[in-house]
């Protein structure tokens, strides 16, 4: 079959997080199952530094708008990773500093930024091949969904192809004034409670959970926990209402990119039977934070985090001054928002002995982190699916995770020689600091400590299980869609 893939990030061109790996990485899979996966992307400044000049596949296609008519061309990047990649250029909407925002704020046209990319794939879809589905990516494509079933809805071209939704983080939504209805040609009956608005406001994602022919989330716990208030964002009765077309799909990660025995940004390469080559990376990523004369008996903490609140950085900050009276070493790579920027930042001027902070993503520098470290806090306030966790697993760098979404998904408990990594339930500081002191037990315990990473080096979660289960979910849309 033939899959359109539409997302507002794609790795390595545009990426902020999760999605632009999972956007980047599942068409390879699909096409090793027999499909042919096309993929549309903004044309962003970013991108076009890392690939100027593109060759013009559509001259001009008319987006129109209340008062006027946008004109995009569509530039063809050729087969990336599996898909033929295609990019959306409008340089007015475009071309600017940041994907999706100032440190001010969204940008405020958003609303016509995402409504034109949206209805730019579905036109230039018509012209370039018609999919058999089409699968969109959260808020910033959701508006495909509800343009296939309102202005397309006559369509003899498009009339029977549905469309998936996959919501990465429904704490992501794109709420808009009401106006925005009239500003993207939808009729003002469309702006109901039971569609597009939520709170008086015109909702992107709610809109497409209500229009798309089926939802997707990137963890089986996730998917359970967006019907509950507390993770549904305010969405939650939408997911309840549709929980019959909802399903959870585990991410998968790319171990092309991400294994030790061939990962060329590390210093050393090692397997799970020959771990000598994590010593060797231990000592690198120490000497790259500037760490000197650690003990092999110290254990060695990672962080490569967006630093957000999602991020559970609070509960880190309430147990910071009695972890670093710990044995260990605590070493944090991410940016984000200003507050724990600075937060971390100033805790590394304080126990500089104990804590180094780089400010900013490096991949190399979050290759050797994972290489490195002997664990890897993740204590997300709620985490959708989560890939460092996996990350960690597969170069032996036990995790300590909060137990929700994904990460409850990926990591098991480490009790009676069985487990992983390390779990704390609720979201309180000091069940966190609890996981991390079982953890430093355990790590004095060399052969049990092993006996983990061995364990977690063994799992597999590539991507070729969920992209069968995502060709299952086609179909059955496919199926639907055609007897409608």
């Amino acid at each position: 079959m033939h899959i359109v893939f539409a997302a507002s990030e794609c790795t390595p061109w545009a990426k902020t997080g999760g999605l632009a790996d999972v956007v980047g990485a599942l068409p390879a899979e699909l096409k090793k199952l027999g499909h042919r996966v096309t993929t549309l992307v903004p044309y962003y400044r970013q991108v076009a530094q890392q690939m100027p000049n593109l060759p013009v596949k559509l001259a001009s296609v008319t987006i129109p708008f209340r008062d006027y008519n946008r004109f995009v061309r569509i530039l063809d990047a050729g087969e990336q990773h599996g898909a033929q990649m295609y990019f959306v250029d409008c340089p007015e909407l475009f071309d600017r500093e940041s994907f999706y925002a100032t440190p001010s704020g969204d940008y405020p046209d958003n609303a016509e930024r995402f409504g034109l990319f949206s209805r730019a794939v579905i036109e230039a879809s018509k012209v370039l091949g018609v999919p058999d589905v089409f699968h969109v990516h959260d808020w910033q494509a959701a508006m495909v969904s509800v343009y296939m079933r309102s202005t397309y809805y006559f369509d003899p071209v498009l009339r029977k192809v549905p469309s998936v939704l996959t919501i990465h983080n429904a704490g992501y939504q794109g709420w808009f004034p009401p106006k925005t209805t009239e500003e993207l040609l939808l009729p003002w009956d469309m702006f109901r409670f039971d569609k597009l608005e939520q709170n008086d406001t015109f909702n992107f994602l709610k809109g497409g959970c209500v229009y798309a022919d089926a939802l997707t989330t990137v963890s089986p716990t996730y998917a359970e926990e967006i019907k509950t208030p507390e993770f549904g964002s305010g969405l939650e009765n939408v997911f309840a209402q549709r929980a019959d077309d909802l399903l959870g799909i585990l991410n998968g990660v790319d171990y092309t990119e991400w294994n030790p025995e061939t990962d060329a940004n590390i210093a050393a390469h090692y397997t799970p039977k020959d771990l000598k080559g994590k010593k060797e990376c231990r000592r690198d990523v120490l000497h790259a934070f500037g760490f000197d004369h650690v003990s092999d008996e110290t254990p060695v903490i990672g962080m490569v985090t967006r630093l957000a609140t999602q991020k559970g950085l609070d509960l880190l900050a309430q147990i910071i001054d009695e972890l670093v009276k710990q044995d260990m070493v605590l070493m944090v790579l991410g940016s984000g928002e200003e507050y724990y920027e600075r937060l971390f930042t100033e805790l590394s001027e304080k126990y500089p002995d104990k804590v180094r902070v780089q400010i900013g993503y490096d991949n190399v520098m979050a290759h050797k982190i994972e290489a490195g470290a002997d664990m890897f806090l993740m204590p997300s306030r709620y985490e959708p699916c989560g890939l460092n966790q996996i990350y960690s697993l597969k170069y032996g760098t036990v995790p300590i995770v909060r137990a929700t979404g994904g990460l409850e998904d990926t990591v098991d408990e480490q009790a009676g020689g069985k487990g992983t990594g390390f779990k704390f339930s609720g979201y309180s500081p000091w069940a966190f600091y609890d996981a991390i002191l079982r953890a430093l037990r355990v790590f004095q315990n060399k052969e049990e400590w092993t006996e983990i990473m061995q364990r977690g080096m063994m799992q597999d979660y590539g991507w070729h299980t969920s992209a069968k289960q995502y060709v299952q979910l086609y179909e059955r849309v496919i199926t639907q869609r055609a007897w409608s």
